[in-house]
C-alpha cells in the first residue's frame, strides 16, 4: 500500500511520511483525526478510527508512547467504550537507519518499532486493551 502510494523514498521524511499516510487512510474511509471522547478537549485525538479500531501513526519523540497508549485506554474503558482495540504503526530502526543514510533524513530521537515492543509490557498494568504494533520496514 505504501509503495505503491509513494514511489520515491526520498521524500519520505517525518511529515511527507504523516501526509502520505493519512491520504491512504482516509481513502480507506478511516476518519481522519477524531477526538478520544466528545467532551475532551481538541488535542485528545487519535490519528485515525474504523469501525472501533483507533490508529496512532507515531514518527515523533519517543516520549510520546505514553501518551498514546494511555488514549487507547480511556476510549476502550471507562464510559466511552468507543474501541476494542488500538493499531499502533511506527518505523522500524532498519528503515529510520535506511532513510538517514541514503536520503539523509533526520529520525534521531524518534520512536521506532523496537522501542514500542521494549516499552509496551510496563504499561500492562495500566492498559488492558489489545495493542496490535506495526513496524513500517523497508
Amino acid at each position: 500500500m505504501l509503495l505503491e502510494a509513494c514511489k520515491d523514498l526520498s521524500i519520505l521524511g517525518r511529515p511527507a511520511f504523516n501526509h502520505i499516510l493519512k491520504d491512504l487512510f482516509v481513502e480507506k474511509n478511516w476518519i481522519s483525526q477524531p477526538r478520544v471522547s466528545p467532551e475532551m478537549k481538541a488535542y485528545s485525538k487519535f490519528d485515525f478510527i474504523k469501525e472501533r479500531m483507533a490508529m496512532e501513526v507515531q514518527f515523533g519523540h519517543a516520549s510520546f508512547i505514553g501518551i498514546d497508549l494511555l488514549k487507547f485506554q480511556m476510549a476502550s474503558y471507562s464510559n466511552l467504550d468507543l474501541i476494542d482495540f488500538g493499531v499502533y504503526i511506527t518505523t522500524t530502526k532498519a528503515m529510520q537507519k535506511y532513510l538517514k543514510t541514503k536520503y539523509n533524513r533526520n529520525w534521531d530521537g524518534s520512536l521506532n518499532y523496537e522501542k514500542v515492543v521494549k516499552y509496551l509490557p510496563y504499561f500492562k498494568s495500566a492498559i488492558q486493551v489489545p495493542i496490535y504494533v506495526i513496524g513500517i520496514d523497508i
